[in-house]
């Protein structure tokens, strides 16, 4: 496979450089019976600029290799981008939004600004097995943004915390900690004063979920964490490595993601 790919999702065109992360070869077989990470494209409130690709593809290709790596999952190199209203949505039992808040209180970039379309889609999906994690929104105003949107698809259900002893938190590790991953810029610049927020609203992470009639979590809604910059900057820091990316990060997106493929 070449260093740089083109990938077509969604009529858009991505080009994604591997950027050092290693590759590894599909079973001859069984080529189509992997774990792939997908990613949302949604549309952006008011017309500006959608953070559906922040910490994009760096983030996607290191949880996809850790995945390979870390456990007996047989996982696709290749991390895919995929629109709400692609039909190819319904062969994946995982995807992944980012920044759904977007940047709140004068700040840059839309979050979800779910069309009828997605909405419909989006619905069906969750409720015929599919599974969606939502990552990386802080403070009270991008949440608001958030279950603005979410609540347009599931008008009838609420967002709900997930005690630490759901299966979600040790499905492969066993979680002590509801973990809070900031940025690296953020730990690097807190390290000394133990601040590990972004905002002064944002102190507490906040782990909830949607569930369906049965009990099955749909949603896993990632608030005031961002598991994806863990995974996107392990390698720029040793000390954001062990401290975020190993011990926190990669752990629980691994039982975020062996949840959705075994409920």
């Amino acid at each position: 496979m070449p260093f740089s790919q083109p990938m077509e999702q969604g009529g858009t065109r991505f080009y994604i450089d591997r950027n050092g992360v290693p590759d590894w070869e599909r079973d001859e077989e069984f080529p189509e019976d992997v774990f792939t990470f997908v990613r949302i494209m949604y549309n952006a409130r008011e017309g500006e600029y959608g953070q559906w690709r922040t910490d994009y593809p760096d983030s996607d290709l290191n949880m996809s290799f850790r995945l390979q790596q870390l456990t007996s999952l047989k996982v696709n190199p290749d991390p895919i981008v995929l629109e709400l209203t692609d039909p190819a949505l319904f062969n994946y039992p995982f995807v992944y939004f980012c920044e759904p808040g977007g940047r709140g209180r004068g700040g840059w970039g839309g979050g979800l600004n779910f069309t009828e379309a997605e909405i419909a889609a989006f619905r069906r999906y969750l409720e015929n097995g599919g599974f969606a994690m939502f990552d990386d929104f802080w403070g009270e105003f991008e949440w608001y943004n958030f279950y603005t949107e979410i609540k347009r698809v599931f008008p009838d259900r609420e967002p709900v915390d997930i005690p630490l002893e759901h299966p979600v938190f040790n499905a492969v590790y066993e979680l002590k900690e509801k973990p809070q991953v900031p940025s690296i810029n953020v730990a690097q610049r807190g390290r000394a004063y133990g601040i590990t927020w972004e905002r002064d609203d944002a102190r507490e992470p906040h782990y909830r979920g949607i569930f369906d009639d049965e009990g099955r979590l749909m949603v896993m809604i990632c608030h005031n964490t961002d598991l994806g910059d863990g995974w996107e900057r392990e390698g720029e820091d040793e000390w954001y490595f062990h401290e975020f990316s190993e011990k926190r990060a990669y752990p629980l997106g691994i039982n975020i993601i062996f949840y959705a493929m075994t409920h």
